[in-house]
């Protein structure tokens, strides 16, 4: 097991508590993927995979407007959170272990839409292992179809590096909620280290740690573009109202 896979394991069960309401983000992102699928071209017929689900952020969302949704990740302890979390929402989903390193050993079949959102493709630690997995992607997406997924602004972190990010702080009935990131760079690599402390009725501290690649928009859109896309774009967060840039390429 690699260190992506333990970190997102450990972290299942707390997952949500980064955010301030799970379930309203959960519609939130939705209705933004939604107009962008739609300005695509695309309409709720249109067969998505999210081949880096998590708990589910992204595909309970969008399945619950009606999409026909396939999910994945290479993390079992996501996995069977997220397969919790659609039954809770009422939404069906068929979700598969898969690694979006290799998605055409676990699919056969391709999809209009892939998505890869908060920053899963940084996980790669070089250029060539994000080369393999941006191939594996567009080769599971159908002529004409979209791939569109999220990352960082890295083109601005990498100005300064800092060594951490603004905390969280959500406040609760009994207490409060404080969720931050530190990051230990060696040159563009970074080592994160994810603190959540939930100060209620007891205090208690989660630690879980996990690598990235700052990766910047112009690399990203290079492969893109070499493994098979014909028109990539950027779109930031005051156009769609996602904390990332969004980058949605379309195959050739």
């Amino acid at each position: 097991m690699n260190i992506t896979q333990t970190f997102y394991n450990n972290l299942a069960t707390k997952y949500d508590k980064l955010f301030l309401d799970w379930q309203g983000t959960i519609r939130e992102q939705a209705d933004i993927l939604d107009k962008i699928f739609k300005n695509n071209g695309f309409d709720n017929t249109a067969r998505i995979l999210d081949c880096a689900c998590g708990i589910g952020t992204q595909a309970i969302g969008i399945a619950t407007l009606g999409y026909r949704v396939t999910a994945s990740d290479i993390s079992e302890g996501e996995l069977v959170e997220a397969e919790r979390r659609a039954k809770e929402n009422g939404v069906k989903i068929c979700f598969k272990k898969a690694d979006f390193c290799a998605l055409s050993d676990t699919f056969s079949e391709k999809f209009d839409i892939i998505i890869a959102m908060d920053n899963a493709l940084p996980h790669m630690l070089t250029r060539d292992d994000l080369k393999k997995v941006i191939e594996s992607i567009v080769g599971q997406i159908e002529k004409n179809g979209i791939f569109v997924a999220s990352i960082r602004d890295y083109d601005s972190l990498l100005l300064d590096k800092p060594p951490y990010s603004p905390p969280y702080i959500h406040k609760e009935d009994k207490g409060q909620r404080v969720s931050f990131q530190t990051w230990d760079w060696d040159e563009d690599n970074y080592k994160l280290t994810q603190y959540i402390i939930e100060d209620e009725d007891t205090l208690e501290v989660s630690k879980f740690q996990c690598e990235y690649r700052a990766t910047r928009r112009e690399e990203m859109t290079e492969l893109l573009l070499s493994c098979g896309c014909s028109k990539v774009e950027w779109k930031f967060p005051e156009e769609t109202g996602f904390y990332q840039p969004i980058v949605v390429a379309r195959k050739a």
